[in-house]
């Protein structure tokens, strides 16, 4: 048994609930032949669970999409920026190119050789299979930019790593690298191309006699008859759902402050490693179990779009180590899935305007930014627009970002204007255009490595205005 599951005082993870009859959970006597209605606090609980474990399950389908086209533990090396086909993570970035890679720890570490950057800035973010950030190696935490080789272990590694290479420990089996360069614009994919072809992924047990990983490359565009992840996640039922989650959990158990969850796992009658059949359930329960699983799918897809009402940009200062934020946690893994620590990136958002309108290609809109107000930054910043799905929006120049690498004119003043609209605009404006669909669009801005005022929230964006 787990340690997590011993912690959490569960002798048997797999109680389950069959005593929803009469004697059970029933709350009165029910005429003979009357069908039992779902109970309330069943449904709460698998609604609960569904939140607990949606980044789990999300991330997996992730994996298993990508996967598909590049075996774990290799690297997949994105040579060019996504572009509208792009659907497999939500809200990608027009700033850096990445190279990402799924990593299975299960049998033996794996090292991760990182480049010399000479200066330029990078990232390689690491999440476990719960989406936290455990580990983010770049130009914030290494600033000498020298080339280092990583050990990333498993929770149940007990072995000795070589000299020289530094051990990062991962809580799950299952990891998650993403690689990010800085990429000024695609006249620079040759130089950040030759730094990708650097970054090497080599077992331990290979270590000194190949160093050399296998690497994937090509579009990462996912068939649209599957559709994203976050769909396929939303198109499964509560048992397929949950016997995912169930099946995860061995590789990937729960983090020592979530002994809660587990004993809520337990009730529900998720046993790790087994197969969660509502057939062998009340039905009645079944029920509520469904309807709590698809209430909560509900509440995930409430909580991430803005309040009727807010305007303004809103800021998440505590993404990529969640503790028992579950709901915030399952929001952004799908609105933002891969969010970095708030000090590598911050990525203040809208879907409505100042007035608190929903943002829509109807309309047109302005940003300005006062002389002296731009994005505090340590290394750049863009603002990059989604359509209502949270990927790129199909546009004329291709264009889904801008930022401070791009060419944008500055007003006589040193002020800056953004015209964010649906048509081509007059004259110079096109170089400050950041084209909308015609219908709803949200705004993400990216701040990497900001600076303490963006941190501490004394620097906002400026608002959205509806140009009239």
């Amino acid at each position: 048994m787990n340690p997590i599951f011993r912690r959490a005082g569960i002798a048997v993870l797999g109680l389950l609930l069959c005593a929803c009859t009469a004697g059970g959970m029933s709350s009165g006597p029910v005429a003979a032949g009357a069908p039992q209605q779902p109970d309330p606090a069943m449904r709460a609980l698998a609604g609960e669970v569904f939140v607990y474990g949606y980044p789990l399950v999300l991330m997996d389908v992730t994996r298993e999409t990508m996967s598909a086209r590049t075996p774990p533990n290799a690297f997949h090396h994105a040579r060019v920026f996504p572009d509208a086909s792009f659907t497999d993570v939500v809200s990608p970035n027009a700033d850096t190119l990445y190279s990402t890679a799924w990593l299975n720890l299960g049998d033996e570490p794996v090292v991760l050789t990182v480049p010399a950057m000479r200066g330029r800035y990078y990232l390689v973010q690491m999440l476990d299979a719960w989406t936290n950030v455990f580990a983010a190696p770049g130009t914030r935490t290494a600033p000498d930019g020298r080339a280092v080789d990583y050990a990333i272990t498993g929770p149940a590694f007990t072995g000795r790593l070589p000299q020289g290479v530094v051990e990062i420990r991962s809580p799950s089996q299952m990891v998650w690298l993403i690689g990010r360069i800085q990429t000024n614009g695609k006249r620079d994919y040759g130089a950040v191309n030759r730094l990708q072809d650097q970054f090497k992924l080599t077992p331990l047990s290979a270590w000194g006699r190949t160093g050399q990983s296998a690497a994937r490359e090509g579009p990462m565009a996912l068939s649209p008859r599957e559709g994203s992840p976050a769909d396929q996640v939303a198109q499964m039922d509560a048992q397929a759902f949950f016997s995912r989650l169930a099946e995860l959990l061995p590789a990937n158990p729960p983090l020592p402050g979530d002994g809660v969850m587990v004993a809520k796992m337990a009730r529900l009658g998720i046993v790790a490693g087994q197969p969660f059949k509502t057939t062998v359930l009340e039905p009645s329960t079944a029920r509520a179990v469904q309807e709590g699983a698809t209430a909560a799918l509900a509440r995930i897809q409430a909580a991430a779009r803005p309040a009727a009402g807010t305007g303004g940009w809103q800021v998440a200062r505590n993404l990529g180590s969640y503790g028992s934020a579950y709901l915030q946690r399952a929001v952004v893994a799908r609105t933002g899935l891969g969010a970095n620590l708030p000090q590598d990136a911050l990525y203040p958002n809208t879907r409505t305007d100042a007035d608190g309108q929903p943002l829509d290609g109807a309309s047109r809109y302005v940003m300005h930014f006062p002389k002296g107000q731009l994005p505090p930054v340590r290394a750049f910043w863009s603002l990059t627009l989604y359509d209502e799905k949270h990927v790129f929006a199909a546009n004329p120049l291709g264009r889904y970002a801008l930022g401070d690498r791009d060419r944008l004119r500055r007003n006589r003043d040193g002020s800056l204007d953004l015209y964010i609209q649906h048509e081509r605009p007059q004259g110079a404006r096109v170089a400050n255009w950041l084209p909308a669909p015609a219908g709803p669009f949200g705004l993400t801005m990216r701040l990497y490595w900001p600076k303490a005022e963006a941190l501490d929230g004394n620097w906002m964006p400026p608002p959205v205005r509806r140009e009239r």
